[in-house]
């Protein structure tokens, strides 16, 4: 490969995170409100309880042969961004450099906004919390005080971060553990309770949509659910032994994510017939809240919140390192690629990462709004990343493999395909906003030809 598209890093930003920061960071980021939210979704697609945990089944398996083929690749190049890297070491700076773009103005701040506007939306549950439903001032572009909330949190989790990998991480490590805990204990109150029934398994919502675009639909709501395993991989840089950490922390991880997904699901279904869970835009609080009282809809909107927060400081700490990688390569703006002397971190991007997050959730203040623009945006470039481990395995047949996906080349076959399927569907049922994530991907080829144009002749 040529010497310009190879991306060598040093490592400027310190390996702080062990094997178990590094698991919960894919369990903690992946884990946030959607297990909590999506089965309103998928039983409004599908209409059984069969069909829905066959959704989750395949989207979990498909998930996991996503974290192998990424474990691969991170594994023999743990640099700061992640796919970023592979992308740019396999296909050049173009492709990477569009994924960064991608990735900074479009995923990741849409990524942080659904997942703030999620948290608003599970603290509204409170009447103490009530004023978030309600709008600053009126008209047609009114502007609401779950927007504000959404930002200030935003803010919030950003400055831990630049406090430090190390704070962040040890945030992570504290807060998803125990959160487990909660989901735990959540799903044991519903699945031993006497008010459930193992009858409501079968039961169905008849005004499902149905059919193959149904359960697509089903399965869309299911990856969203597991999005967020990929996030490692971007702070590979800064993990200590990534040949064997990161291995072990994707597919642990999603291991440990898949168990407690099935769980809270079944603990659902154990409480609620099919009906009343596509009626419930919160089943689990619903759920709870037939076991418990009022008491148990606090518990969970509790662990919701938890979650999303969390999550939330995942995907900001994940997100910073692909302009930060870009950057010192000098693909990008070379202020993105500051390191703050005192804290260690990415600052400069950190800020400007939460400045666009702001930026959007004025604008565009709607949950599901947010989830179609970041969704579309991140399935083709999963799909094309998972692509460049057939490169490698064949350009570089004997380099160094610390980890080997197991069922190459048949499993990262089937993620690529099923990747591509997901985007087609998220592409047609999300028309609007996956042509607006179309459109800003093609604006970053201009900003690529003038940044190549003024960085000519310095690259590393």
């Amino acid at each position: 490969m040529p010497a310009t598209q190879q991306t060598t890093q040093t490592h400027d930003l310190p390996r702080v995170l062990g094997a178990s920061h590094a698991t919960a960071i894919v369990v903690g980021t992946i884990i946030g409100s959607g297990i909590f939210l999506v089965p309103h979704e998928m039983m409004r697609a599908v209409g059984s309880s069969g069909l829905v945990y066959l959704a989750w089944i395949v989207g979990g398996l498909l998930s996991l042969f996503g974290a192998m083929t990424y474990a691969e690749l991170g594994a023999m190049m743990p640099y700061a961004g992640g796919e970023y890297v592979y992308i740019r070491n396999a296909y050049g700076d173009l492709p990477a450099f569009l994924y960064m773009w991608t990735w900074f103005a479009v995923a990741k701040p849409a990524s942080i906004a659904s997942v703030t506007s999620g948290l608003a939306r599970t603290l509204a549950i409170f009447g103490v919390f009530a004023w978030l439903e309600r709008p600053v001032f009126h008209g047609s572009n009114a502007l609401y005080w779950s927007q504000l909330f959404a930002i200030g949190a935003t803010w919030l989790i950003t400055g831990l971060n630049y406090l430090g990998m190390k704070k962040a991480g040890d945030f992570q490590l504290i807060f998803t553990w125990l959160k487990a805990v909660l989901i735990v204990v959540i799903a044991g109150f519903c699945l031993f309770s006497h008010t459930g029934s193992l009858g409501n398994f079968r039961t169905s919502f008849t005004e499902a949509q149905g059919g193959f675009g149904g359960f697509m639909v089903a399965m869309i709501a299911v990856l969203w659910a597991y999005d967020g395993w990929n996030d490692l991989t971007m702070v590979a840089g800064e993990v200590k032994r990534p040949e064997r950490s990161l291995p072990i922390a994707l597919i642990f991880g999603l291991f440990i994510v898949g168990a407690l997904y099935m769980a809270t699901n079944a603990a659902i279904q154990y409480i609620l017939p099919a009906a009343q869970i596509a009626a419930s835009p919160r089943p689990a609080v619903a759920a709870m809240a037939v076991v418990s009282g009022h008491a148990g809809a606090i518990l969970v909107s509790v662990a919701m919140a938890l979650s999303i927060f969390v999550t939330l400081n995942g995907t900001i700490m994940s997100g910073a390192r692909v302009p930060f990688a870009a950057a010192r390569d000098r693909l990008f703006f070379q202020s993105i690629a500051h390191i703050n002397p005192r804290f260690q971190s990415p600052s400069t991007s950190l800020v400007v990462q939460a400045l666009l997050s702001t930026l959007l959730l004025l604008v565009v203040g709607r949950f599901q709004q947010l989830f179609e623009l970041a969704i579309f945006a991140e399935w083709l470039f999963y799909m094309i990343t998972a692509t460049t481990i057939f490169v490698y395995r064949k350009r570089q047949p004997d380099a160094p493999r610390p980890y080997r996906v197991w069922g190459y080349p048949v499993l990262p076959a089937l993620f690529v395909a099923a990747s591509a399927v997901l985007l087609y569907f998220s592409y047609a049922e999300n028309f609007k906003n996956s042509l607006v994530g179309t459109a800003i991907i093609l604006a970053g080829v201009p900003l690529f030809l003038g940044i190549r144009r003024n960085y000519a002749g310095a690259r590393v």
